[in-house]
């Protein structure tokens, strides 16, 4: 049940992807203002989601989480019935608004639930490999829905994941004994939020501008700046939102970098690599979503053996490490990608590599990030596991664009014009961003090697609840 409201929310990043041109075709909303219906998303998503597993923490995580269950679909029934552009954004902005409460009260629950040492590293293999999965079932299934269907159906499709985790929710899950309620820390929610909001905007409206525009620049400078004010608040108070020991902590810290990097790398695998299947070698967007399946099994597998398996016998920093460099030997392999490359042959075993170091790596690093936690404070680490994910990827997808358009430049004048050199052009960008998603991980393995030490991780406390 937690792993379907995990894949709603992970897959809902992709699915709308696909749908957007016909949504756009549909609706008559111009090139300039479709960027919006991501952003809107992630702009709402990334800078509420402390504060949504803070709320968790503070009200009861079932009822945090049923509550963004129902807004989730809410929200995704106004989007499919949308009839104008305003409407649509209007839903995908409500979706991240309700996302933020869903996604870190669905992990602080099963952080909180699992607690024994021979179901926990189960539970989050399950959960990881639903996570994990989630971009490349959103690619697929939006390519689905679009051809088959309507753009509209990528929205309401979003009920139908719902009616099952809020079912699941209401029979499965027990309620709370909260005795006492801690209070929340206002200042520090409102100057995070705040700083999320504009690093994420600062880092979106660099794909529309450069990163030389004073709108883009302020909006990153004013982001970091208040993030430094929230680190200095959160020493100070006595409630902190979110207390600095959660993150000073070497196993949780280097799990949540860990995280931080996944995001980064994960971005440029299901944007770029699906440019270069659609655009470059003329795949449909089912087709597409086929293409992501051998690393989907990749991810399904690490997951789901990485914990039991390897985690006990060479200790979380091992497997961190050695994932993200099996990931990375995936990545480098999809680099050599050209105009006439085949699929078994080229393609897939750099899917494969890359499923089976990310599977890995995201299993332990979410089990480090919440490893040895109080139940109290449950949430708020659950969230800043979704939050280093939704800022990692808005900081690569800005860079990764840039870094595309100029590999692209530097192919088309230093060649002959033409029809073959532009398609050239535009797999030169798409395999340079590949070589930079190899590097991130690269360096993912070795700061990971570096801050995460090779010892058992600590169990999470219970949260206590009414007995039946």
């Amino acid at each position: 049940m937690l792993g379907t409201a995990q894949l709603m929310v992970t897959l809902d990043a992709t699915v709308v992807n696909i749908a957007l041109p016909a949504a756009q075709h549909d609706l008559g909303f111009s090139d300039g203002s479709r960027q919006w219906v991501i952003t809107g998303y992630a702009l709402a998503f990334g800078s509420l989601l402390l504060l949504g597993g803070r709320l968790g923490d503070l009200f009861g995580r079932r009822t945090t989480f049923v509550t963004g269950l129902i807004g989730f679909a809410g929200a995704s029934v106004l989007g499919g019935a949308a009839n104008s552009f305003g409407i649509l954004v209007t839903a995908r902005v409500s979706q991240g608004l309700f996302a933020a409460l869903l996604a870190p009260a669905a992990l602080s629950l099963l952080s909180v639930t699992f607690t024994d040492p021979t179901e926990r590293p189960k539970a989050f293999g399950i959960f990881s490999a639903l996570a994990g999965a989630g971009g490349a079932v959103g690619l697929l299934l939006g390519g689905m829905l679009t051809e088959w269907a309507s753009w509209r159906w990528v929205m309401y499709v979003n009920v139908v994941f719902a009616a099952v985790a809020l079912v699941g929710a209401v029979l499965l899950l027990a309620k709370p004994a909260v005795t006492e309620r801690p209070k929340l820390d206002a200042p520090g929610t409102v100057v995070v939020s705040v700083a999320l909001f504009a690093i994420v905007y600062g880092f979106a409206h660099v794909e529309s501008t450069s990163w030389t525009d004073p709108v883009a620049l302020g909006s990153m400078i004013v982001g970091v700046a208040l993030l430094a004010a929230f680190v200095w608040l959160e020493s100070r108070v006595a409630r902190p939102l979110l207390p600095l020991r959660l993150v000073l902590d070497r196993t949780r810290g280097g799990s949540f970098l860990a995280v931080f990097v996944i995001g980064m790398g994960m971005f440029s695998i299901f944007l770029f690599l699906t440019y270069y299947l659609q655009a470059g070698i003329g795949y449909s967007p089912i087709k597409t979503g086929l293409a992501f399946l051998p690393m989907v099994g990749g991810i399904v597998a690490a997951s789901t053996t990485a914990p039991a398996l390897l985690l006990p016998r060479v200790g979380p920093k091992i497997v961190i490490s050695a994932g993200f460099l099996v990931a990375a030997s995936g990545m480098a392999l999809l680099t050599r990608l050209q105009l006439d490359s085949t699929y078994v042959a080229h393609i897939m075993p750099g899917m494969i590599l890359l499923g089976l170091g990310l599977g890995g790596v995201m299993t332990t690093a979410f089990q480090g990030a919440t490893a040895g936690i109080h139940h109290e404070d449950s949430g708020v680490a659950s969230a800043l596991i979704n939050t280093g994910q939704q800022v990692g990827g808005s900081i690569s997808t800005a860079l990764l664009t840039t870094v595309a358009s100029s590999a692209a430049t530097d192919y088309l004048s230093s060649h002959k014009p033409g029809t073959l050199t532009a398609a050239q052009a535009g797999v030169e960008g798409y395999t340079a961003t590949l070589a930079w998603g190899a590097g991130f991980f690269v360096v993912g393995a070795a700061l990971s090697a570096l801050l995460i030490p090779n010892a058992a991780l600590a169990p999470s406390e219970g949260e206590p609840v009414i007995a039946h």
